[in-house]
């Protein structure tokens, strides 16, 4: 099995070059899946499901900005 690379809000936040409450309004919206706690019960996401949460999002405010002329 192929190590996974986890990261917590803040730096799922760095990652994507979002804020962290960019990051919780996924995790609202259903964008986002939280994969568990840290040691400090920090919420932690995959490296992989940050990626694909910035894409969609990002790709979803293109396609509103392209309507909008």
């Amino acid at each position: 099995m192929e190590d996974e690379v986890w990261m917590t809000v803040k730096e799922a936040a760095l990652f994507a070059g979002v804020s962290v409450q960019t990051v919780y309004s996924w995790i609202r919206r259903g964008h986002l899946t939280v994969g568990g706690l840290d040691h400090r019960n920090q919420k932690l996401f995959r490296h992989l499901d940050v990626a694909r949460a910035e894409m969609a999002t990002r790709t979803k405010a293109q396609r509103i900005l392209v309507g909008v002329e």
